[in-house]
């Protein structure tokens, strides 16, 4: 039944379906060979309920409706400005503040692909004029917005944490870590990349500058402020928090930058709506889908035939890292999350490993794919928000993807790097 699913979902992808399609055909299909018929399909649409009715799920379409509004305000903007004074003037610089620009929005809106909007619209322009390559330019934009699928708050943390109950609080808190590794790897390269090709530098700014550019930067810095220092010290849940960053988002925007009408929150709304449809499907069909094939005993099959319980920890940590990776190249990132996360519970739960550190591990692989030739959903994103073509949009990704893995392998052998900031904010 496994084969039957997957060439359904090949080939509804290759046809051209978005990938709801294949996945409520494949779950469908699967719960027909099951059960011979669609006289229980009240026990499927039970499992697709269950899969969005979480309390904790309500943080998403409040993250998504929180970085909607500052993309379309000003907190993008003045976030970029204030990097570009303190660190434009050196050499890479102005790649370097790209960087920083995405990790410091990703600590705001928790989307890779918001990321690429807000970052990206505003610092490609400047990167071509400085002299960097198209390619490393949009390389850079691409993924360096994955680091934002590691800094708080992430979606891809809140829909790993909901299915494997593990504790959001505690997975925000583990990314920074390897989040920073990752943004300081990208700016080493950055740095050499100039250097090789002698890029102009910025001029450089005055301190006057710099002062008046934090000074206009310290509203929107307030973001992470308010989700780690509010989850850490334990005034609200992270579903809680981002409530507060929709309510703070708005009050930025509408009152204290007034760079939104009230007539504009009709248009964010809508578009916070759709984006939230789509995810909740996912969420739900994906709940399903993972019931059915738990039921046939799918995973128990394949973990079998790689002899997963011969691996140990290292091995188990070895085969998510590729199998995420691979997977989130072809399909969306929530759906993998969705799919083969309960496929490797019991290998998980065999070996000990800690689910936090499992979760970072899959959050950062996911985010890695996302930007991976074929179907990586942030070099569409690319496409369609820069118009250049597949081709070029990828041609630069190499150096970066293998940045990546190092970073990936480096999480796996030394698990502190996500735990430390882990076990010292939830010290007992």
């Amino acid at each position: 039944m496994a084969t039957i699913l997957m060439l359904i979902m090949i080939v509804l992808l290759l046809v051209g379906f978005p990938m709801m399609i294949p996945l409520i055909a494949a779950s469908l299909t699967g719960f027909y060979l099951m059960f011979d018929g669609i006289g229980q399909m009240d026990t499927f649409i039970q499992q697709v309920l269950g899969g969005i009715r979480p309390a904790s799920l309500i943080a998403v379409p409040m993250f998504i409706l929180a970085a909607d509004i500052m993309t379309r305000g000003q907190s993008a903007n003045r976030l970029i400005h204030m990097v570009m004074t303190y660190i434009g003037h050196i050499r890479g610089g102005l790649a370097i503040s790209t960087a920083t620009s995405c990790t410091l929005f990703g600590a705001v809106s928790g989307s890779t692909q918001a990321t690429v909007v807000a970052v990206g619209s505003a610092l490609r322009p400047k990167l071509l004029r400085a002299g960097y390559s198209d390619p490393f330019s949009l390389a850079l934009i691409i993924n360096a917005s994955d680091i934002a699928f590691l800094i708080p708050p992430s979606i891809g943390m809140i829909i790993y944490g909901v299915i494997s109950e593990t504790s959001i609080a505690e997975l925000f808190i583990a990314g920074i870590g390897p989040g920073l590794m990752i943004l300081l790897m990208f700016s080493i390269y950055c740095l050499i990349y100039a250097t090789v090709n002698n890029v102009p530098t910025e001029e450089k700014a005055s301190w006057k500058e710099r002062l008046q550019a934090t000074q206009e930067a310290l509203w929107p810095l307030m973001f992470p402020v308010i989700i780690v220092g509010g989850i850490y010290g334990g005034v609200f849940s992270p579903t809680e928090a981002a409530a507060v960053c929709v309510l703070y988002a708005a009050i930025l925007e509408f009152v204290v930058f007034r760079s939104l009408k009230l007539k504009d929150f009709s248009a964010i709304a809508k578009s916070t709506g759709l984006i939230t449809a789509v995810v909740f499907i996912l969420v739900g069909v994906g709940n399903g889908f993972s019931w059915i094939i738990s039921f046939a005993q799918v995973p128990q099959t394949i973990l079998d035939a790689v002899g997963i319980d011969q691996m140990g920890p290292m091995g188990v940590l070895a085969a998510i890292s590729i199998s995420f990776f691979i997977a989130c190249m072809f399909v969306d990132p929530i759906v993998v999350i969705l799919v083969l996360t309960p496929i490797f519970a019991p290998a998980i739960a065999a070996t000990n490993l800690d689910p936090v550190h499992v979760g970072i591990i899959i959050t950062l692989q996911v985010a890695i794919g996302s930007a991976t030739p074929p179907f990586g959903c942030d070099i569409f994103t690319a496409i369609a928000i820069f118009k250049r073509p597949y081709w070029e949009v990828i041609r630069g990704t190499l150096p970066f993807i293998l940045m990546l893995l190092t970073a990936a392998t480096l999480l796996i052998i030394f698990p502190d790097i996500a735990l430390f900031l882990r076990d010292l904010a939830f010290a007992e």
